[in-house]
């Protein structure tokens, strides 16, 4: 063999392994899509929209999401499966004190009617729960929702007696016999109402606004690593937001969403009405540190004192902590 052409063929080859090596190294180590968890929530469907339609890729940003019952989406976060997880503001706190840490980036929306605390025929009023049963999640929003309401209502907490399962399992609570009430959030709301004719709400989170805001939680590490990509997916909001809203284009994102949970659009349609969706622009004006309701701060604050009362975690967290508006500001 021509030693000459032997030594050029040998430093053509290592020149293009270094290339090549060169190359593989620059590809950043979090070249994977983000893994996020989503549940079935209006406020959180409404992503099933960006992601039927393509929109993520066209901004060039790489996302996969996840379908699980609630409570699930949470545990898999906790777990380390999920870049980031949508949730209630107060869960968030309860995740982060069990070891899901978490930055609450974007406000998704409020609910405004469709969690609830939905009590079977004959019950009218949340007085009328007096010294009956009523199940709800324990430590979760509904619980939350229920102890609000009985304290303006001027009960006490021992007025009643909270029988603790999934929020998944609420319809066949309802349907046993001991149960007089549930705490519960649409669709599944809507299915406990078949599962018992006649049931009716007693209370809602319309009763209420801001007591529970639904947000985009995400992993303080990816947080941090990947932001430009957490941009891109915050920017799609908006214009989620729009096409859902717009007249125009409201019936075939209702149908997507609708789809997504397993209804009929004619049955989807009225759950947007007890969800009430914020722009970011919107989602500002929430972000402003503030005592109450109308601050996700004050909001958080008050949900963090439920937590700790109703032993959720043991140590009160830090609730500034968890929240990051940047995000929501930078549009």
């Amino acid at each position: 063999m021509n030693v000459k052409r032997l030594g050029k063929t040998m430093k053509f080859w290592m020149a293009g392994a270094l290339v090549g090596l060169a190359a593989l190294c620059s590809i950043p180590a979090y070249a994977q899509p983000l893994m996020i968890g989503y549940s079935d929530w209006p406020g959180w469907v409404a992503w099933q929209v960006a992601i039927d339609k393509g929109w993520f890729k066209d901004a060039g940003v790489d996302v996969k999401f996840e379908w699980f019952d609630y409570s699930a989406s949470m545990d898999a976060f906790t777990a380390g499966k999920l870049d980031a997880v949508f949730m209630t503001n107060g869960d968030t706190l309860v995740t982060g004190a069990g070891g899901g840490r978490s930055k609450m980036i974007m406000i998704t929306d409020y609910s405004n009617g469709n969690d609830m605390i939905l009590a079977k025929p004959g019950i009218k009023t949340l007085a009328d729960l007096k010294g009956k049963k009523v199940s709800v999640e324990v430590g979760l929003v509904e619980q939350l929702l229920l102890l609000n309401g009985i304290k303006k209502a001027g009960m006490k907490a021992s007025d009643i007696e909270i029988v603790g399962a999934k929020t998944n399992e609420m319809p066949q609570m309802l349907s046993s016999k001991d149960i007089s009430a549930i705490g519960a959030w649409e669709p599944i709301a809507g299915q406990a109402r078949k599962a018992v004719p006649g049931s009716k709400a007693v209370y809602t989170s319309a009763d209420e606004p801001g007591l529970i805001y639904d947000v985009l939680a995400v992993n303080p590490a990816s947080v941090k690593d990947r932001r430009d990509d957490w941009m891109k997916v915050v920017k799609m909001w908006n214009k989620i937001v729009a096409y859902i809203e717009d007249p125009a284009t409201q019936a075939d994102a209702v149908k997507i969403m609708a789809a997504r949970s397993g209804v009929s659009p004619e049955e989807y349609l009225p759950l947007l009405k007890g969800t009430k969706l914020l722009s970011l622009e919107e989602g500002k004006k929430v972000y402003v540190k503030a005592e109450g309701f109308h601050s996700l701060y004050g909001s958080s604050e008050i949900a963090n004192t439920f937590n700790w009362y109703s032993k959720a975690y043991g140590l009160s967290q830090n609730v500034p902590s968890y929240i990051d508006s940047s995000f929501t500001n930078a549009f």
